[in-house]
């Protein structure tokens, strides 16, 4: 409860009416005693009149609180004679004891100290209605003694403030609270002072929107898709119903626009409520409805989280909300599912990458490793593959795949793919000069297909070749299987002019996509590198595992069909002797793996070269 002052400064008004409920009581003190004669004070005659015929209920209160005289209205008000009131202890009459703040506020205004005090009150009129009054007290005005109380009924704005508040809150086609008193509500239950008290001090949310709703919206018109909306805001409703029976409390239900509705639950007793709840809202969903004549269905996506309310805000409870439904959404949608901290955490780390990437490739915070590639035959070293990392300062060393498939997303691939390409050439130009009695090495470059559309690859390479002085023979671009496979338009024309310059073609991950190898023949394609799985699956030395037979046949029929297409094989991830015997003896040209060496900087590269220049490779 709250009262309104105002003193020699603008008024300041106190409202307590939201907060009190209880009824009005004209005797709400109990002194035996009979209550003291009010201090005789002359009436203002001036006034006398209007104050006796005016429709607004006034009284005059003395310096000590007690009512000096009161019109006929306040006594129809109040439910007795006017004459009755007289004597009476005027704060006892309209309930201006009951919070500390409106009680002293009134007190300095009897004292000459305030100028005004104004409030709201809840009291009951004669036939036991409740209603609304206004309370108002101020000085008398030209020197007279005492103060002037009026109570005006203003029931009637009330109720129009509840229903304009209502319709504010509420949305106007399912008729549940809206994204605005859900936060209000949501807001409420996190304050402290909500679960201090009692209670379990948890917190659930289950957030939601329906799969399939923008079809009906879309081919049916939105009236019949507001009327689905409808219904499945009762059908939510009596989940929140049914679930809450046993335990008192309804979980809120709130439509927070579109098709987005939310559950929200107080006092959860753990996520096995919360998952209850939310396989009851699937099984609700999931069933037809009839509307307009049309048999109707839809499914719910449902991300929910349960957590301590202490430490949460509402903001970080329905985002990490949003986050779990966009994960139900993403694992396959009509299903519920709960929040992980650690899926959150790499979510939020995959974001972090994504906004700093192309600062990143300006800040220089990129480098380039080099894994040998070897000649199955003799294991001399022919070539090596440059694999960028990212030497994050937050996240320390990062391989590609932590941060490739972002760059595809927002397009910095391009300018990386660029600087790889520039920085192993110039690597792979640098190691020719200082080894100029051994036959240079190749370096193999991987081309993302975002590249080749977004950026004029061909001229790139080009420049780069003419900058760097590398002949193109040492250069090799590997572009993936699923990538070269269909080309057609501009990537394909790209291939063809960057195999007319003499730069070598591989395809990567080679057995796993189409796997087409008649089409090779179209394509200006030099080397296939075969999967790293073909590999794995021969025989493992010291392991006991028998080897795949079927995989041997495989690999080597695909060897010697490239062969005949005129094409070198190189096999990934050889990783034991038993492995690279196989490989050597169906026809394999290269290999690369960790049986001949992990990738390693630019300086490891040299001590290879320089010890297999003296016989010990």
């Amino acid at each position: 409860m709250s009262g309104t002052s105002e003193g020699p400064a603008p008024a300041t008004e106190l409202d307590r009416a939201a907060v009190t409920d209880s009824d009005f009581n004209t005797s709400s003190r109990t002194d035996p005693q009979a209550y003291p004669e009010p201090t005789a004070y002359p009436e203002p005659t001036a006034y006398r009149s209007a104050f006796v015929a005016a429709p607004l209920a006034m009284a005059v209160v003395d310096r000590e609180g007690l009512v000096v005289s009161a019109n006929g209205t306040c006594g129809e008000l109040l439910g007795c004679a006017s004459d009755a009131l007289v004597g009476r202890i005027a704060a006892d009459l309209v309930d201006l004891t009951s919070d500390a703040r409106t009680w002293h506020a009134y007190q300095e205004v009897l004292r000459g100290r305030q100028a005004r005090l104004r409030c709201t009150r809840r009291m009951k009129n004669p036939d036991g209605q409740s209603l609304w009054v206004q309370v108002t007290v101020a000085p008398l005005g030209s020197g007279e003694p005492g103060v002037l109380l009026s109570i005006a009924d203003v029931s009637s704005q009330r109720e129009l403030q509840a229903r304009l508040r209502h319709l504010q809150m509420h949305d106007p086609v399912t008729r549940l609270p809206n994204r605005t008193l859900f936060f209000e509500r949501l807001s409420a239950a996190l304050e402290p002072e909500a679960y201090e008290q009692g209670g379990t001090g948890r917190i659930g949310l289950c957030y939601l929107d329906l799969d399939g709703f923008k079809a009906v919206n879309d081919t049916l018109g939105h009236r019949v898709g507001d009327r689905l909306l409808a219904a499945v805001a009762e059908r939510l409703t009596r989940c929140a119903d049914e679930a809450g029976f046993a335990r008192g409390s309804a979980p809120l239900v709130a439509r927070l626009g579109g098709d987005e509705f939310a559950l929200l639950v107080e006092d959860s007793t753990g996520t096995d409520q919360l998952a209850d709840l939310a396989e009851a809202v699937l099984k609700a969903v999931q069933s037809p409805f009839d509307i307009a004549g049309h048999r109707l269905s839809v499914s719910a996506s449902i991300g929910v989280v349960e957590r301590h309310a202490a430490g949460t805000t509402p903001t970080a409870l329905v985002q990490a909300a949003d986050t779990t439904l966009y994960w139900a959404k993403a694992d396959g949608k009509s299903r519920w599912t709960l929040f992980d901290p650690e899926r959150n955490a790499h979510r939020m780390t995959r974001q972090a990458l994504a906004s700093t990437l192309r600062p990143a490739i300006e800040r220089g915070e990129f480098t380039l490793e080099y894994q040998p590639l070897v000649g199955m035959e003799d294991g001399r070293l022919r070539g090596v593959e440059a694999l960028v990392r990212w030497n994050h300062p937050q996240f320390g060393m990062l391989t590609p795949n932590r941060f490739i498939a972002l760059a595809e997303e927002d397009g910095s691939i391009v300018p990386l793919g660029r600087w790889v390409l520039a920085t192993a050439c110039r690597q792979a130009r640098q190691w020719q000069l200082d080894h100029p009695g051994e036959p240079p090495i190749f370096v193999s470059v991987n081309v993302a297909v975002r590249q080749v559309w977004d950026s004029d690859l061909v001229a790139d390479v080009a420049d780069i070749l003419a900058e760097t002085g590398l002949a193109p023979g040492l250069l090799q671009l590997e572009l993936t299987e699923s990538a070269v496979m269909g080309s057609a338009g501009r990537p394909l024309q790209a291939l063809q002019a960057l195999s007319d310059m003499g730069v070598h073609i591989a395809i990567d991950d080679f057995g796993t996509g189409y796997s087409n190898l008649a089409y090779l023949s179209r394509l200006p394609v030099a080397v296939l590198k075969l999967d790293g799985s073909f590999v794995r699956g021969f025989q493992y030395e010291g392991t006991g595992a028998p080897p795949n037979p079927a995989d041997e046949v495989v690999v080597e029929a695909m060897i010697q069909l490239a062969h005949r297409l005129g094409l070198t094989v190189t096999a990934e991830c050889v990783e034991t002797s038993a492995q690279a015997s196989r490989l050597r003896r169906i026809g394999c040209d290269t290999g690369q793996g960790w049986l001949y060496s992990r990738p390693v900087p630019p300086d490891r590269i040299s001590e290879l070269m320089a010890r297999q220049a003296v016989g010990n490779p």
